[in-house]
């Protein structure tokens, strides 16, 4: 039986036409798309705000911030607008929305499967990118959510506005 630490539980989903990966332990909850409001003097990347439950919640656009086209709904995937959402994040006590095309599966990937990413991969910096593990029919980037927002960008984004 192989151990548990040796396993990374991952939430994955598409954006654009690659399959991306987060750490299970960081996502709150997955939503469907619902109206975000603008957030005026915003990062270009940072589509609004919308309230979940009582709590504002900021959402950003990796497609914007990585430059990746959404993915292209095919003629025969009549649910294509329908599998669109928010994944909402916890980074570090900070809940904060990514727009994704197409949530996928919770999957399961060996730590001694993840390889290094290499030096650009798909016009994301390999900063934003913890690793990558060959797959079937491609790869799975997993993005470490601690970098995709740096801290003075997170306060910018967070602080209450006026």
């Amino acid at each position: 039986m192989a151990d548990e630490n040796s396993q990374l539980q991952l939430v994955t989903f598409q954006l654009g036409e690659e399959l991306y990966g987060v750490d299970i332990m960081d996502v709150k909850e997955i939503v469907r798309v619902q109206d975000v409001r603008p957030i005026p003097n915003a990062p270009y990347y940072v589509e609004g705000i919308i309230n979940l439950r009582g709590e504002i919640i900021p959402i950003m656009n990796l497609h914007k911030r990585f430059h990746i086209k959404q993915a292209a709904a095919s003629s025969d995937d009549m649910l294509s607008d329908d599998d669109g959402g928010f994944i909402i994040l916890d980074i570090e006590g900070n809940k904060i929305g990514i727009i994704i095309d197409r949530v996928a599966r919770v999957v399961s990937v060996e730590r001694g499967d993840i390889k290094p990413p290499p030096q650009m991969f798909s016009g994301i910096g390999t900063e934003y990118i913890q690793g990558v593990v060959r797959q079937e029919n491609g790869y799975l980037i997993i993005l470490d959510t601690r970098k995709l927002f740096n801290p003075k960008e997170l306060q910018k984004i967070l602080e209450p506005r006026k």
